[in-house]
């Protein structure tokens, strides 16, 4: 579900990730039978620095992998 999906983005760093929501849902033949497109905006505020390039993308890998883990979602390319 889209709320598995939120819950397990923000569970990837809750000190550095303060909201995420969900902006689009698509379902289609285009994307496969019985599968949907969930597309979520998620808003990183670090309190004590500013991150890096390689800070924000490991910080987004871990979120990939949580959502992937926690609901067996894949991130479209």
């Amino acid at each position: 579900t889209a709320g598995a999906i939120l819950k397990a983005a923000q569970g990837a760093d809750k000190k550095l990730i303060t909201s995420t929501n969900v902006f689009d849902i698509f379902e289609g033949a285009s994307i496969g039978e019985g599968k949907k497109s969930v597309a979520i905006e998620i808003t990183i505020q670090p309190q004590d620095k500013t991150l890096a390039e390689d800070e924000l993308e490991a910080l987004s890998k871990r979120i990939v992998e949580n959502v992937g883990k926690a609901t067996g979602a894949t991130l479209r390319s």
